[in-house]
């Protein structure tokens, strides 16, 4: 074999190892655009216990609550004393609770960190090598926020490097950072040159754990491609080239520690997973016993409303998206009036790519798992509208840059200072000791100004040779498409005289996650356009043709439109411009019931931050403490989120609509009796499922590990490039939640770290059926990733938990007790 055919096997070689090794860190999306995501996403193919011991060799996180958190649940009464003995003697424990904890608790003490002299110690040649890499990758993966940009940024990253790197003071020039050669793939091949080729996964594996926050935002931002990815490309093999020849500058050992034959779990480890798994079923069990009990006692009422009558159309529906935020929300609509609320992903069904009025970029308005298919841009409709948004538009513009070129500019600084000084203070004290005069301010701005939906409409209409990788609005059948699909999953069979589409978002100040707060299903953007989107789809005329040709006989005298619900908030904005005079009294009574439900969901909600007593301020006391917290710059927990969330139900709402879950649920309506194929089923356990396991995950180990998982304090937090965190003034990006989101205080978790319970309402054997055509989605079952329950109306809704290889064991009905039951198959007649 020659040299020439030797170096391109080596070439692809290093091509596949580095592609494997990376599957190991999880993606990070910018925190502009948040997308909560599990961080063990590379080990999902593994058992949960093993892959949260591996991530810990690997990334140095916990895998598992502490001892103190199992012991508080357990006081609390939030791990069933009964099931957690059961579970400790099933695998095989004759000691007792408290004597397992405490035996946790001394092994964790040997496990913290210490930072003793950190302040003084110098720097290992491996955080040398962080600390140069980070500077760069902060400087060319900026997107918008520094001043001055990295040099030659165009060419890619690594040609940007080369160019940089023999100007860097911090760089000793020796080794192959001294002479980088024109290839990335030749740089690391040049540095592997002293170890085996078998090693060469796990050195790659090793360096890209070494900044997970950077190596997640770089993955992500190459696979999803896109305007800055275009302008200024990298690759993992960039990034790998760069910082292999900085670790041999420094002097670096590549080579890993030596791998086990095989996963080894810690003992302590197995304690803490027959706690957590006795706290998983503790919260599972009470859930499914819930809904099992009411889809027996609704035996029947099949397509009866939620408050249980069967006549008449309701005076509105409103679907919201199924975050856990919309389960208090609904619960409240619904005790207004004679209303229904649907839970469907809050993107509606659209993967789009969507561009606002007059925004520079699109944004992809859809989950992750799925890519955009159609471009949708705002249309101005309303010249005299539009004209006003402009004026108020370049006057802000014009004003804001006329501040950031006095305060960036070295020679206008001071006196830009002492000039405005006192203005500024006037506005800081504001902010500070008066947020709620402020939030009334801004509202009144904001009422002044046109929002895009008052001047515009969504482009939905296929405009054919219009340019764009993707096409431009959709075609006729694409849209009846989208709308039967949604009516479809949700088993709609009647339609009341208003419709309306509800997306989320939420309002903050000063925070770098707001993102985080907006909806996933959207990838961490407002709602608001995708509600938009379908509601002008459901009222063009041709579609409804096309539903009532696919079975949905939509009345003529049906309306849809959009809303948005503010979740920091709870106000719910319709988006009313289009609805006829002949719906004027409809909409009056929506909108007074709209507001009258915002007060009871505001006071529910506002309780727990420690504000209020325990029962918290009620009717517009609630409203106004939210307002606050959404205007005060100064407040580290403006909402909680999707904290809290624990399960997932799937099923009508009448299952679910006298019951209080307490925003814990992610709720998706569907009818298993209106999808005789399963098809509307298998994209709700492909999609929505699969989704909301990954937010579950994060919030899961960013509770368990906030160092290693999380983001840290809200108060030390230093946005770098518009694209992440920082703790402090430099390192990695920070990936996941901050403990504000979390920790009611320093000290007591709001959020309960558990693994999604899924709790669905249709026949086993057809989810079984399913479940053997996805592979992916049963190994996250067989993995104990999350959990799964069937209650099956067609088995005297009887309940049924997934085990594994597609095995099922009845659950035991309320009044038994819990003995061992043999798994039997999905199948089998119980």
């Amino acid at each position: 074999m020659n040299a020439e055919s030797t170096t391109e096997d080596d070439a692809d070689a290093i091509g596949d190892a580095i592609e494997t090794a990376a599957t190991a860190v999880g993606s990070v999306w910018p925190v502009h655009s948040f997308v909560t995501a599990n961080p063990l996403a590379g080990f999902e193919d593994r058992p949960f216990d093993e892959a949260v011991s591996r991530a810990a060799d690997l990334l140095g996180g916990r895998g598992y609550p502490r001892a103190a958190t199992f012991r508080t649940a357990l006081d609390e009464g939030r791990i069933d004393a009964d099931l957690l003995d059961e579970t400790l003697t099933d695998r095989g424990y004759e000691a007792g609770p408290e004597a397992l904890l405490d035996r946790l608790e001394s092994a964790e003490g040997t496990d913290e960190p210490s930072d003793a002299g950190a302040a003084t110690r110098p720097d290992s040649d491996a955080e040398r090598v962080d600390r140069v890499l980070t500077k760069w990758l902060s400087a060319f993966l900026d997107e918008g926020r520094a001043e001055w940009s990295m040099p030659n940024r165009e060419a890619g990253f690594y040609d940007a490097f080369r160019s940089v790197a023999q100007h860097d003071d911090e760089i000793p020039d020796r080794g192959l950072a001294a002479d980088l050669p024109a290839s990335p793939t030749a740089a690391v091949e040049s540095a592997l040159e002293p170890y085996p080729d078998d090693r060469w996964q796990s050195i790659f594996e090793a360096q890209f754990a070494a900044l997970p926050g950077w190596t997640g935002l770089l993955k992500r931002r190459a696979d999803d491609g896109g305007a800055w990815q275009s302008a200024y490309p990298i690759t993992l093999t960039g990034y790998l080239a760069a910082r292999l020849a900085l670790a041999d500058a420094f002097g670096v050992d590549l080579a890993p520690p030596a791998e086990s034959d095989g996963p080894v779990v810690d003992a302590e480890d197995e304690i803490a997973a027959a706690f957590l798994s006795a706290w998983d079923a503790t919260y599972r069990d009470a859930l499914v016993e819930r809904v099992a009990a009411e889809s027996e006692a609704r035996h029947g009422e099949r397509g009866a409303r939620a408050d249980g009558g069967a006549s008449g159309r309701p005076d509105a529906q409103l679907v919201f998206c199924i975050d856990t935020r919309s389960e208090v929300i609904r619960r409240h609509v619904e005790a207004t009036g004679d209303y229904e609320t649907h839970g469907y992903a809050g993107f509606f069904g659209v993967p789009m790519e969507y561009q606002g009025y007059d925004d520079d970029v699109s944004i992809d308005a859809c989950p992750p798992i799925l890519d955009p298919q159609h471009r949708v841009a705002e249309i101005p409709t309303d010249d005299g509208a539009r004209a006003s948004r402009d004026r108020w538009a370049r006057a802000r513009e014009a004003a804001g840059e006329a501040i950031e070129t006095l305060r960036s500019n070295p020679a206008t600084a001071f006196s830009f200072v002492e000039g405005a000084g006192s203005g500024y203070g006037l506005a800081l004290a504001a902010r500070t000791l008066l947020p709620a005069r402020v939030y009334d301010l801004l509202s009144t701005t904001d009422d002044a100004v046109p929002g895009d939906h008052e001047f515009c409409e969504p482009g939905v209409h296929r405009q054919d040779g219009a340019p764009g990788a993707l096409p431009t609005g959709l075609t006729r059948d694409e849209k009846v498409e989208y709308a039967a699909t949604a009516f479809e999953l949700m088993g709609w069979e009647e339609f009341g005289r208003l419709v309306v589409f509800t997306g989320h978002a939420a309002e903050t100040a000063n925070n770098p996650h707001d993102s985080s707060l907006d909806c996933g299903a959207c990838a961490g953007n407002p709602g608001g356009p995708s509600a938009r989107v379908l509601a002008a789809i459901c009222n063009d005329p041709e579609v409804k043709t096309g539903l009532r040709e696919r079975g949905h006989d939509v009345p003529d005298d049906t309306v849809f439109l959009a809303a948005e619900h503010n979740t920091t908030t709870d106000e719910v904005e319709l988006y009313d411009g289009d609805v006829p005079d002949s719906h004027a009294a409809d909409l009056e009574r929506l909108r007074a019931d709209l507001d009258a439900a915002r007060e009871a969901a505001a006071a529910e909600r506002v309780g727990p931050a420690g504000e209020a007593d325990s029962a918290g301020p009620g009717g517009a006391a609630g409203v106004r403490e939210a307002e606050r917290r959404a205007a005060d710059w100064a407040e580290t927990r403006p909402e909680w989120g999707l904290a809290g969330n624990a399960g997932f139900v799937v099923g009508p709402r009448p299952l679910t609509s006298d019951l209080d879950l307490d925003g814990r649920a992610f709720l998706h309506s569907y009818d298993w009796a209106t999808d005789p194929d399963g098809t509307a089923l298998e994209a709700i356990l492909t999609g929505p499922m699969v989704v909301t396991q990954w937010i579950n995950a994060q919030y899961y180990f960013s509770t368990v590990d906030n160092a290693a998982y999380g983001s840290g304090s809200k108060v030390t937090h230093n946005p770098v490039g518009n694209v992440g965190v920082y703790q402090g003034n430099g390192g990695d990006l920070m990936t996941g939640l901050p403990l504000q989101s979390l920790m009611a205080d320093a000290d007591t978790a709001y959020h309960q770290p558990l693994r999604l319970s899924t709790v669905l309402h249709a026949p086993v054997d057809r989810v079984t059926d399913i479940l053997a055509d996805n592979e992916a989605v049963a190994g996250l079952l067989d993995n104990d990733w999350l959990s799964l329950t069937v209650v099956d109306p067609t088995r005297d809704h009887r309940a049924f938990r997934y085990e594994e290889d597609l095995e099922w064991t009845p659950a035991p009905a309320a009044a038994e007790a819990r003995p061992g039951t043999a798994t039997t198959p999905a199948v089998a007649d119980d």
